[in-house]
């Protein structure tokens, strides 16, 4: 029935046989994710009938209260990954606390990351939802898992990848050298490569950030934006689309097949609030996959990679996507710093903001 496809499962063992050293503990964890991947699929596709979309208790420490479908995404890739000896450890956005693999369980040498249901607000409404998952080794001499272990820069990712369950499930997956997509075959029931070796295209018109926010964005970000604004008549000449769902998987999904950059700032009303996404559970893997499609992530001061995390949930600012587009944020950054920028504006701004009147 799989005759002329290759597998997920297939292209994982093609992998590791390419890989000197490869013990094949890697592509069995990847198998067992792979499974809880088709599995939320199927939850997430019950919609309402199943009653995933109530509310669940709040996770300490967070200001988020999760959905009920949040949780379950969350035990399904844990009770699938666990048992395998291949895992030192889990972190989940939806747990405090990560989990080292039990005593009376074999340890292995990856620790595994995830943000098990991104973009759930969308849930009531039925739009796209999402899993990230990230995969680092455990430093070595290390036993199980201990938090420390997970602090590690987005460099040090060995896999990262994320689930979009849209129209169709499409699992997308980095090693570090291309960026492939897998679409589920829910006859066969497998991950069948269908996207090889995406690229991000280098011209792109497309801009997603959330403009409720814009009165919370730093000096450099409110340039950005109002220059692709302005379209035709500003200094980009050029027209830009404006794009939000309110989901890091599906705009890094766009992005990926489209082009364009998106853009989660820090926000200057609040110093303590250093950006909105999760470093390790969502920045982290999301940069992986744009750098090995040939784009472009950073903080908007440093590449994203190369932050060094000091707390496990810790967030971070974020712009991603084509190159050149985050490479002008990112000397905006650089020209406020050093305080040479010259923010555009345009009549059509100084009597009302980019999206609210003042």
């Amino acid at each position: 029935m799989t005759s002329g496809k290759t597998t997920l499962g297939r292209f994982i063992l093609e992998e590791q046989r390419g890989a000197p050293g490869a013990t094949g503990e890697l592509s069995g964890l990847l198998q067992d994710l792979g499974t809880a991947l088709k599995t939320i699929a199927v939850e997430v596709g019950r919609g309402a009938a199943a009653g995933w979309h109530d509310e669940a208790a709040r996770v300490a420490g967070t200001p988020e209260r999760p959905r009920r479908l949040d949780q379950l995404a969350d035990e399904i890739v844990l009770h699938a990954c666990e048992w395998g000896g291949q895992l030192a450890g889990f972190s989940s956005e939806e747990r405090e606390e990560i989990i080292p693999t039990p005593p009376e369980r074999p340890c292995g040498k990856y620790l595994l990351l995830l943000d098990p249901l991104d973009g759930s607000t969308n849930i009531d409404v039925n739009l796209t939802v999402g899993s990230i998952f990230s995969i680092l080794r455990r430093p070595d001499g290390a036993g199980c898992a201990a938090p420390a272990d997970f602090l590690q820069a987005g460099s040090r990712q060995v896999c990262a990848g994320y689930a979009i369950y849209g129209p169709a499930t499409l699992l997308v997956l980095t090693f570090g050298r291309g960026v492939h997509g897998f679409t589920l075959d829910r006859e066969l029931g497998e991950f069948v490569l269908t996207h090889r070796d995406l690229r991000i295209p280098e011209d792109a018109r497309e801009l997603a950030i959330e403009a409720s926010n814009e009165r919370f964005w730093e000096p450099p970000v409110k340039r950005y934006v109002e220059e692709c604004v302005a379209g035709l008549s500003g200094p980009r000449a050029a027209e830009f689309r404006t794009r939000w769902i309110a989901s890091t998987v599906a705009e890094v999904h766009r992005i990926l097949m489209r082009g364009g950059v998106f853009i989660a700032p820090g926000e200057s009303a609040d110093p303590h609030r250093k950006g909105r996404l999760r470093l390790l559970h969502e920045a982290n893997p999301m940069a992986m996959i744009v750098e090995s499609a040939g784009g472009a992530a950073s903080t908007g001061r440093e590449r994203l990679l190369d932050l060094v995390p000091s707390e496990l949930h810790q967030r971070a600012p974020v712009v991603l996507g084509s190159r050149a587009e985050v490479e002008r944020v990112v000397r905006y950054h650089d020209e406020h710093a050093r305080g040479v920028d010259r923010p555009y504006s345009s009549p059509l701004f100084r009597t009302r903001s980019l999206f609210t009147e003042h």
